[in-house]
């Protein structure tokens, strides 16, 4: 697994980016994060996984919301 980042959502939750392999395929994994009753962090099932392949798509369309939306 490769960590490519964190971000802060509130104060109990966080988005973590990683590249993962699974079942032989390179994915993309952006999930929320959840801080437990002990303090530690657990995954949850909000998230988006796809392949790695997808990535420079999923960049371009992501691109338009900083433009303001799609053109």
């Amino acid at each position: 697994m490769m960590d490519l980042g964190t971000i802060s959502k509130n104060s109990r939750e966080e988005i973590r980016l990683t590249v993962e392999t699974f079942k032989g395929m390179e994915l993309v994994n952006i999930r929320v994060w959840y801080q437990d009753t002990a303090g530690e962090y657990r995954p949850g099932r909000k998230g988006i996984a796809f392949k790695l392949e997808l990535l420079p798509e999923v960049l371009t369309a992501l691109s338009k919301a900083r433009k303001g939306g799609a053109a």
